[in-house]
């Protein structure tokens, strides 16, 4: 996997790169203390994994994130903990707190390389596996309308039913193709497809509206105008 590495400390940025060499599949590109130079760098070269301070100067990585048109799986590298949830929000692979070990950066790693394997899949899957109860139904993805969040399951609703499945909300996202579906609420994810409407604080599809909060409105729009 090819990726790059965002900090505005030097110091943190040498553990990234040490780490790094010691990942067999993965391939660390450049490393940048300044922000706006890893935009210009994302606008010429595409990468498949970005490592992301949180607390920088001028710009906080959580912005600079939401900035970009094409998104790379992120790995969020942070002495603060109280982000993890907007980390999360943004759909990280992983969240690893300063100091982190080599095991620990190891297994963020590996959990980017199967989200990446998946994504990258020479045979293009058509359907995933829902869990319901102690079975697992199949799903076609151009049955699914959106995802929401309720508590500790997530509701997958489909052109004709809502299958209610016990899982997290982040590995059901997972499962998703990133190009036939788009976050657009903390709570919601919509299948492009079915997309009929979309305006400033909801989108329509069919005879269902989905609500559309500010901190994915942006994205929304970059993503359907593209």
């Amino acid at each position: 996997m090819k990726s790059i590495a965002l900090d505005d400390e030097p110091i943190a940025l040498e553990v990234v790169k040490a780490h790094a060499s010691k990942v067999p599949f993965l391939r660390l590109q450049a490393e940048f203390t300044d922000a706006f130079k890893a935009m210009e760098y994302l606008q010429h070269e595409s990468v498949d994994l970005i490592f992301l301070d949180i607390k920088m100067p001028d710009i906080s990585g959580i912005e600079f994130f939401q900035s970009l048109s094409r998104k790379p799986l992120l790995i969020f590298t942070t002495a603060y903990p109280e982000h993890a949830v907007t980390g999360y929000e943004l759909d990280a692979v992983d969240y690893l707190l300063k100091p982190f070990s080599l095991a620990r950066f190891m297994k963020g790693c590996n959990k980017a390389l199967e989200l990446h394997n998946l994504r990258n899949s020479p045979e293009e899957q058509n359907h995933l596996y829902v869990k319901t109860g102690y079975e697992q139904q199949r799903v076609l993805f151009e049955d699914i309308l959106y995802l929401e969040a309720t508590g500790n399951y997530v509701n997958f609703v489909l052109r004709d039913k809502t299958v209610l499945s016990r899982t997290t909300f982040q590995e059901a996202i997972q499962l998703l193709p990133a190009d036939r579906f788009v976050r657009v609420h903390r709570s919601y994810v919509v299948a492009l497809d079915h997309i009929e409407k979309a305006e400033r604080h909801q989108v329509t599809l069919g005879r269902r509206t989905v609500p559309v909060s500010e901190a994915y409105r942006l994205n929304l729009m970059a993503v359907l105008n593209r």
